[in-house]
């Protein structure tokens, strides 16, 4: 189990400020959605708690600095999957889950039978065990997408961070998803996902991480953050939030002042 923790995070690209003073804890056992309008800096979050992205700021894992971790170690504690992660090699499906085994990999090394069982319980959590012979470029969009969640399933990292890991999947594949973010949660795990959706949001997370112009404008249990007055603030629509039942459900509406 690791803790992740972002101190006072900013960060610049090129001449535009993505993220200013984000102060955000991620611990073991919770799934938090990072969410937000389009453009607020929700991906560039994700990738600077894997200093992907230059940091002004820290972000710590179990205390220790990410950005002087070994990059092998990072990859062994937090696995990670992209938004609109793009194949270039004609690989098998169960070669390209296998991937995520090299963390654990020497160099020159072969894979053994835990590498192997790994990979098989990713492959079928993620349901492409049918798929482990197509050719991963070949794929749907959303076949394409199972299978590189797959492969982040196959570090068995004691944390995750997806970005956007809905998108291109149909309402079933969606939810199925949802469950296995929820499961890693439930296992002890560190999970993290930036999403659009926010009644799936509001229905899996713990907890919700609302970012608006590079700004953390709410952090807390979804029913807390998403009001309406919020959602017309930050997204700029009319939205009835109901919270009667397990969790918050949203109807948008239409564009406030409309």
């Amino acid at each position: 189990m690791v803790m992740i923790v972002a101190q006072q995070v900013g960060v610049t690209l090129g001449r535009r400020s993505v993220l200013h003073d984000v102060d955000a804890a991620f611990a073991p056992g919770t799934l938090t959605a990072i969410v937000g309008p389009n453009g607020a800096g929700k991906s560039t979050l994700a990738r600077a708690l894997l200093a992907l992205v230059p940091i002004c700021g820290h972000v710590r894992i179990d205390g220790a600095d990410v950005a002087a971790m070994p990059r092998a170690e990072l990859a062994r504690r937090v696995a990670y999957v992209p938004q609109g992660q793009t194949l270039h090699w004609p690989l098998s499906v169960e070669r390209l889950v296998g991937l995520g085994r090299l963390p654990h990999l020497s160099p020159m090394s072969r894979i053994s039978a835990a590498d192997t069982a790994a990979i098989e319980r990713a492959m079928t959590r993620a349901d492409v065990l049918d798929l482990r012979d197509r050719i991963a470029t070949e794929l749907s969009g959303g076949e394409r997408a199972r299978a590189l969640f797959a492969r982040a399933l196959a570090v068995e990292a004691p944390a995750l961070i997806v970005d956007e890991p809905l998108a291109s999947l149909d309402p079933g594949h969606q939810i199925d998803v949802m469950d296995l973010l929820r499961a890693e949660a439930a296992a002890g795990g560190t999970v993290i996902a930036v999403l659009h959706d926010l009644t799936l949001a509001a229905r899996y997370c713990d907890r919700l991480l609302l970012i608006d112009q590079g700004r953390v404008v709410a952090d807390g249990e979804p029913a807390a953050v998403l009001t309406a007055d919020r959602l017309r603030a930050v997204y700029g629509i009319d939205a009835r939030v109901e919270t009667g039942g397990a969790w918050p459900t949203i109807t948008t509406l239409g564009r406030s002042g409309r």
